[in-house]
Protein backbone atom coordinates (compact mmCIF):
# COMPACT_ATOMS: atom_id res chain seq x y z
CA UNK A 1 0.00 0.00 0.00
CA UNK A 2 2.84 2.43 0.83
CA UNK A 3 4.42 1.86 -2.58
CA UNK A 4 1.16 2.65 -4.36
CA UNK A 5 0.61 5.76 -2.22
CA UNK A 6 4.17 6.87 -2.95
CA UNK A 7 3.63 6.53 -6.68
CA UNK A 8 0.35 8.44 -6.41
CA UNK A 9 2.04 11.24 -4.47
CA UNK A 10 4.76 11.45 -7.10
CA UNK A 11 2.11 11.60 -9.83
CA UNK A 12 0.36 14.43 -7.99
CA UNK A 13 3.67 16.24 -7.60
CA UNK A 14 4.59 15.80 -11.28
CA UNK A 15 1.21 17.11 -12.35
CA UNK A 16 1.51 20.22 -10.18
CA UNK A 17 4.98 20.79 -11.67
CA UNK A 18 3.58 20.43 -15.17
CA UNK A 19 0.93 23.05 -14.42
CA UNK A 20 3.56 25.37 -12.93
CA UNK A 21 5.75 24.99 -16.02
CA UNK A 22 2.76 25.85 -18.19
CA UNK A 23 2.09 28.96 -16.09
CA UNK A 24 5.76 29.88 -16.53
CA UNK A 25 5.23 29.76 -20.29
CA UNK A 26 2.25 32.08 -19.92
CA UNK A 27 4.35 34.49 -17.87
CA UNK A 28 7.07 34.48 -20.53
CA UNK A 29 4.50 35.24 -23.21
CA UNK A 30 3.06 38.12 -21.19
CA UNK A 31 6.61 39.39 -20.72
CA UNK A 32 7.06 39.36 -24.49
CA UNK A 33 3.84 41.33 -24.95
CA UNK A 34 4.83 43.76 -22.20
CA UNK A 35 8.09 44.60 -23.96
CA UNK A 36 6.19 45.57 -27.11
CA UNK A 37 3.58 47.82 -25.51
CA UNK A 38 3.53 51.53 -24.78
CA UNK A 39 3.77 52.53 -21.12
CA UNK A 40 0.01 52.88 -20.60
CA UNK A 41 -0.86 49.47 -22.03
CA UNK A 42 2.16 47.86 -20.36
CA UNK A 43 0.92 49.05 -16.95
CA UNK A 44 -2.56 47.70 -17.71
CA UNK A 45 -1.11 44.33 -18.75
CA UNK A 46 0.94 44.17 -15.59
CA UNK A 47 -1.99 45.03 -13.32
CA UNK A 48 -4.65 42.91 -15.01
CA UNK A 49 -2.69 39.86 -16.10
CA UNK A 50 0.96 39.64 -15.15
CA UNK A 51 0.71 40.19 -11.38
CA UNK A 52 -2.20 37.78 -10.81
CA UNK A 53 -0.49 35.17 -12.97
CA UNK A 54 2.75 35.65 -11.08
CA UNK A 55 0.87 35.09 -7.79
CA UNK A 56 -0.71 31.90 -9.17
CA UNK A 57 2.65 30.64 -10.44
CA UNK A 58 4.26 31.30 -7.07
CA UNK A 59 1.43 29.50 -5.28
CA UNK A 60 1.77 26.48 -7.59
CA UNK A 61 5.50 26.32 -6.91
CA UNK A 62 5.03 26.64 -3.13
CA UNK A 63 2.36 23.94 -3.19
CA UNK A 64 4.71 21.65 -5.11
CA UNK A 65 7.66 22.27 -2.81
CA UNK A 66 5.72 21.99 0.45
CA UNK A 67 4.07 18.73 -0.61
CA UNK A 68 7.39 17.25 -1.77
CA UNK A 69 9.12 18.13 1.47
CA UNK A 70 6.25 16.85 3.61
CA UNK A 71 6.43 13.45 1.91
CA UNK A 72 10.21 13.28 1.47
CA UNK A 73 9.96 13.46 -2.30
CA UNK A 74 12.52 15.25 -4.44
CA UNK A 75 11.85 18.90 -5.10
CA UNK A 76 12.81 20.44 -8.38
CA UNK A 77 14.05 23.74 -9.64
CA UNK A 78 11.63 25.70 -11.75
CA UNK A 79 13.29 27.60 -14.55
CA UNK A 80 11.73 30.51 -16.42
CA UNK A 81 10.31 29.67 -19.82
CA UNK A 82 11.62 31.24 -23.01
CA UNK A 83 9.77 34.33 -24.19
CA UNK A 84 9.44 33.43 -27.84
CA UNK A 85 10.01 35.47 -30.97
CA UNK A 86 8.97 39.12 -31.14
CA UNK A 87 7.71 38.48 -34.67
CA UNK A 88 4.52 37.01 -33.21
CA UNK A 89 3.56 40.47 -32.01
CA UNK A 90 1.54 41.52 -29.00
CA UNK A 91 -1.55 39.57 -30.04
CA UNK A 92 0.51 36.44 -30.68
CA UNK A 93 2.02 36.71 -27.21
CA UNK A 94 -1.41 37.29 -25.65
CA UNK A 95 -2.86 34.30 -27.51
CA UNK A 96 0.05 32.09 -26.40
CA UNK A 97 -0.37 33.24 -22.79
CA UNK A 98 -4.11 32.58 -22.92
CA UNK A 99 -3.58 29.09 -24.32
CA UNK A 100 -1.00 28.29 -21.63
CA UNK A 101 -3.26 29.57 -18.84
CA UNK A 102 -6.16 27.47 -20.13
CA UNK A 103 -3.87 24.44 -20.43
CA UNK A 104 -2.67 24.87 -16.83
CA UNK A 105 -6.26 25.17 -15.65
CA UNK A 106 -7.16 21.98 -17.55
CA UNK A 107 -4.19 20.14 -16.00
CA UNK A 108 -5.22 21.17 -12.49
CA UNK A 109 -8.89 20.46 -13.15
CA UNK A 110 -8.07 16.92 -14.27
CA UNK A 111 -5.85 16.47 -11.22
CA UNK A 112 -8.65 17.55 -8.90
CA UNK A 113 -11.14 15.32 -10.74
CA UNK A 114 -8.77 12.37 -10.32
CA UNK A 115 -9.21 12.62 -6.55
CA UNK A 116 -5.46 12.20 -6.00
CA UNK A 117 -5.39 15.38 -3.89
CA UNK A 118 -8.02 13.81 -1.64
CA UNK A 119 -6.63 10.27 -1.59
CA UNK A 120 -2.92 11.01 -1.10
CA UNK A 121 -2.85 14.77 -0.65
CA UNK A 122 -3.70 16.93 2.29
CA UNK A 123 -5.74 20.07 3.00
CA UNK A 124 -2.80 22.32 2.14
CA UNK A 125 -2.26 20.85 -1.32
CA UNK A 126 -6.00 20.97 -2.04
CA UNK A 127 -6.14 24.61 -0.91
CA UNK A 128 -3.11 25.46 -3.05
CA UNK A 129 -4.62 23.90 -6.15
CA UNK A 130 -7.95 25.60 -5.55
CA UNK A 131 -6.28 28.99 -5.08
CA UNK A 132 -4.27 28.66 -8.29
CA UNK A 133 -7.39 27.72 -10.23
CA UNK A 134 -9.37 30.57 -8.68
CA UNK A 135 -6.74 33.08 -9.76
CA UNK A 136 -6.16 31.79 -13.27
CA UNK A 137 -9.80 31.01 -14.00
CA UNK A 138 -10.59 34.63 -14.89
CA UNK A 139 -7.35 35.42 -16.71
CA UNK A 140 -8.21 34.09 -20.20
CA UNK A 141 -11.23 36.40 -20.43
CA UNK A 142 -9.18 39.29 -19.08
CA UNK A 143 -6.47 38.58 -21.67
CA UNK A 144 -9.01 38.55 -24.50
CA UNK A 145 -10.55 41.75 -23.22
CA UNK A 146 -7.14 43.37 -22.92
CA UNK A 147 -6.26 42.25 -26.44
CA UNK A 148 -9.31 44.10 -27.71
CA UNK A 149 -7.95 47.37 -26.32
CA UNK A 150 -4.46 47.09 -27.75
CA UNK A 151 -3.95 49.38 -30.70
CA UNK A 152 -6.96 51.57 -29.98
Amino acid sequence: MTYVAGEARQELLDTVAQAADTLSSALASLGGAFDMLDDHHAEQLEDQLFRPLQVAYGRARRTHTAFARQHNLPTRAFTPAETGHPSQGVMGFLDAATESIEEADDILSELQDSLLPVEVGDPEVRAGLAEVRRIIGVLPDKARSFGGTVGR
